[in-house]
């Protein structure tokens, strides 16, 4: 970013943002991870005319994600319905079952997953509310040397409706860690005082794929599975976006383009079943 080092905000314009963009894709950074450098820009935009009330939309609109032409995209992993209901049928532990199905059902980051506080897991209305997440020192990666930090962008603030399979597991949880008089509101959902380790997180999960044998994904990827039953639920990107917190509808469609295209074999049908319907109408009159 060092081209855009000691630039006031008022002077940012497109031709900069070419020159520091050309200067990204020398590098041999991944698209994604370059357009995960280019988030923070964009929240320091919105910071700055929130704050301020700096008018930076004809340089916000330019930054787009970084595509390399011709590049092949990763194979993105993600439990299909029945493999996660398979993979969840093993897992015996309540706390670990909770955790496991707050990422599939409600597509949480790793991070916001172990930010979550019971103070913000609204049991009454049925709501979780997104509004830290909890991030290990990459010094050390240790579970016990963490910090707790906004949330990835502004529109990671978010509140999430829960499902009746995961809200009766809460509920459940919940109910068996108010018999300990110390409990608080401030206690982490996943983990107690202190919120639960990366590590146990990864390690269990790998178990449980193995005793219900499928295939091993990564945490990332039950946020995948997520979206992917949204997707095939017919659900607009906007939608998606919105749930999963992502910051605009193009990066939902940019990182599950290939989703929604699969979800497009169903239109013809669509289109067909109107048009019998139509012709069905007109026949009986």
């Amino acid at each position: 970013m060092k081209l855009l080092n000691n630039v006031e905000l008022v002077n940012l314009d497109g031709e900069l943002y070419q020159k520091w963009r050309n200067k990204m894709n020398e590098t041999n950074l991944s698209d994604r991870y370059k357009t995960d450098i280019q988030k923070l820009i964009k929240q320091v935009c919105n910071f700055a005319e929130k704050q301020w009330d700096f008018n930076l939309r004809k340089f916000y609109n330019k930054l787009v994600p970084f595509k390399t032409p011709g590049a092949i995209p990763k194979e993105m992993n993600y439990f299909k319905p029945e493999e996660f209901y398979q993979f969840i049928s093993v897992v015996n532990d309540l706390q670990m079952r909770c955790l496991y199905k707050t990422l599939y059902y409600c597509g949480l980051r790793r991070g916001e997953a172990r930010g979550l506080i019971w103070k913000n897991t609204d049991l009454e209305n049925r709501k979780i509310y997104i509004k830290q997440q909890v991030q290990n020192n990459p010094k050390t990666n240790n579970d016990h040397d963490y910090y707790v930090a906004a949330c990835k962008t502004p529109t990671s603030h978010r509140t999430i409706p829960i499902p009746d399979d995961l809200y009766n597991d809460l509920y459940e949880l919940r109910k068996e860690l108010k018999k300990y008089k110390m409990f608080k509101e401030s206690w982490y959902t996943f983990g107690d005082k202190e919120p639960i380790g990366t590590h146990k997180m990864e390690n269990w999960k790998d178990r449980y794929c193995e005793k219900a044998g499928v295939k091993r994904i990564r945490l990332h990827d039950f946020r995948h599975s997520c979206a992917s039953a949204l997707i095939n639920g017919n659900n607009a990107p906007t939608t998606v976006a919105a749930y999963l917190g992502h910051s605009e509808p193009t990066e939902t469609l940019e990182t599950y383009s290939h989703m929604f295209e699969e979800n497009l074999s169903a239109v013809p049908t669509y289109f067909n079943k109107i048009y019998e319907d139509y012709n069905q109408k007109n026949d009986q009159k």
